[in-house]
């Protein structure tokens, strides 16, 4: 017998997909200026950031996606001294950025200062401390205007952003213009790096090829990979932008080297080993970025359902 559906939450994946997980606890359940917000103890994730009723983290396994998303692009950069992040509201973008003790600033921008202050509140062993870092600086604007106002450049950009969700506050950054004004914010040699939507047979084909194709538009170099994750309900994927670094091509013996060099420890996923795996894309995924032709335009929007 399957309990009363309040105390479930049913996360919608695909039109033909439902992921159901027993609701432990709620921490906070509300709206923003910009998105509906829920703070759950959700059975087999823990403590889980919701926003638009999508996963965003999960206690359980956000190591996988936040390790994933980080230092694939930071190792490729030979030193990353300046990170900007855009979104990353539990702050677990920035701990892994922080990770690098070759980093001097990370700042990251992070339009809803509502799920910032929620997240400081209910998800303490996401962000572990990170906004008080002294190399933090947390910044509530507009991803876009920011960029389009300040005059300092970056050597790794991270863009860690809700799904393009029409009407969500992050649809119009998966776009041409916005991404092009991020590559005139890297340094000579820098690298963009960005979530890109979940890859699954089921439903790779909504905006991930896209947005490789997007990216390849604008750099010399365009490589994706992906990391399986468990609350997600599936494989999710990543797209790096890089003027003239390839991350795919890092050698074993190097990224060691670098954990030692950049005093990088406590990771969970992510090791010398495990990198060269994540860029090891399956023949579907391979095939869908051969055929894609669509490019990401505030005229031709994507959006998830």
């Amino acid at each position: 017998m399957v309990e009363s559906h309040s105390q479930w939450f049913a996360e919608t994946i695909s039109p033909d997909l439902i992921q159901l997980s027993s609701i432990k606890a709620s921490y906070y359940s509300g709206t923003t200026r910009y998105q509906k917000v829920e703070v759950l103890e959700l059975g087999g994730f823990g403590r889980c950031l919701v926003l638009d009723g999508k996963t965003q983290s999960a206690e359980s396994d956000e190591f996988m996606y936040h390790e994933a998303l980080v230092h694939p692009a930071l190792m490729a950069h030979p030193n990353p001294a300046n990170v900007f992040i855009a979104g990353g509201g539990e702050g677990a973008t920035l701990r892994e950025v922080l990770r690098h003790d070759t980093v001097v600033n990370a700042t990251m921008v992070d339009i809803d200062k509502e799920v910032v202050d929620l997240c400081k509140q209910y998800l303490p062993n996401h962000h572990q401390n990170s906004f008080e870092n002294p190399k933090t600086t947390l910044i509530h604007q507009d991803a876009r205007q920011f960029l389009e106002n300040t005059t300092t450049t970056y050597d790794v950009a991270i863009l860690d952003l809700p799904d393009p969700l029409e009407g969500g506050p992050a649809a119009s950054l998966y776009t041409q213009g916005f991404l092009d004004l991020v590559k005139s914010r890297l340094n000579e040699n820098g690298l963009l790096v960005m979530q890109s939507g979940a890859c699954a047979p089921t439903n790779y084909h909504e905006v991930f090829p896209a947005i490789h194709n997007t990216i390849e538009t604008l750099f010399p170099i365009a490589e994706c990979y992906q990391v399986y994750v468990p609350s997600f309900a599936g494989p999710w994927s990543f797209v790096i932008g890089s003027k003239t670094h390839s991350s795919a091509r890092l050698e074993e013996k190097y990224i060691k080297g670098e954990f030692a060099r950049r005093k990088i420890n406590g990771l969970q996923m992510y090791t010398e080993t495990s990198h060269i795996g994540l860029f090891a894309l399956p023949q579907y995924l391979t095939e869908a970025i051969k055929l894609e032709e669509r490019i990401i335009t505030e005229l031709t929007p994507i959006y998830i359902v």
